[in-house]
């Protein structure tokens, strides 16, 4: 079995499937493995739904990554019987940089972020419910009101940014930079239960939901 197919496997997806797909599947292994759905003093299970995610995280991660390569290629690649036209040289494309940009109220639901440099954006209220920011740059950005339900900001960068009264039910939130992050009001809990996934997170200098800065 290749590399791609055991990643397909890792998804419970038939080699081949479309990234819709992918990511699709994607979303329903992160809410079924989840470690906040499983009982806190369950150390077996906590370990294997995290060794889950790590696993259907690098998957989605790697067979992006694969899709992306072959359409550059497909679509750069001259046809075998034909001599290649001489064509002017252009740099690849790069994402745009959106820091700074105005998204206030925008609907991004199930937009892929991944990466991209968002600092000083404002999100206010906007609607990011299930979008991918895996890495994202979102330094000092507007995320006040914002509806993050199961976005995966894994890695991401948010110092400083703005969470006030943000919805982060169900958000993995792992390995995220939350240095002097303002999270008052914030929505990370279902009564005493935290759903909200914040394994080795920083969080030094946040103000948390309740109003404490944390030490």
């Amino acid at each position: 079995m290749s590399e791609l197919e055991q990643y397909y496997r890792v998804l419970e997806l038939e080699p081949g499937a479309t990234f819709d797909e992918v990511t699709q599947a994607y979303k329903d292994l992160a809410f079924v493995w989840h470690p906040d759905r499983l009982p806190k003093d369950n150390t077996r299970l906590q370990e294997k739904a995290q060794k889950k995610l790590q696993d259907i995280n690098e998957a989605r991660e790697k067979l992006r990554l694969s899709k992306i390569k072959y359409q550059k290629l497909h679509h750069e690649a001259p046809p075998a019987h034909k001599q290649p036209t001489q064509k002017t040289h252009q740099p690849p494309k790069q994402n745009p940089d959106l820091s700074g940009k105005d998204f206030s109220r925008a609907n991004l639901q199930g937009r892929d972020l991944s990466g991209r440099n968002l600092s000083y954006a404002n999100l206010c209220g906007a609607n990011l419910s299930d979008t991918f920011m895996h890495k994202a740059n979102l330094t000092g950005a507007n995320l006040s009101e914002a509806n993050l339900f199961r976005a995966n900001l894994l890695l991401a960068d948010l110092r400083e940014a703005n969470l006030r009264g943000a919805n982060l039910i169900g958000a993995d939130l792992s390995g995220a930079d939350l240095r002097g992050a303002n999270l008052t009001g914030a929505r990370i809990r279902s009564g005493d239960r935290l759903l909200v996934k914040l394994i080795g997170a920083n969080l030094v200098g946040a103000i948390m939901p309740d109003g404490k800065i944390y030490e």
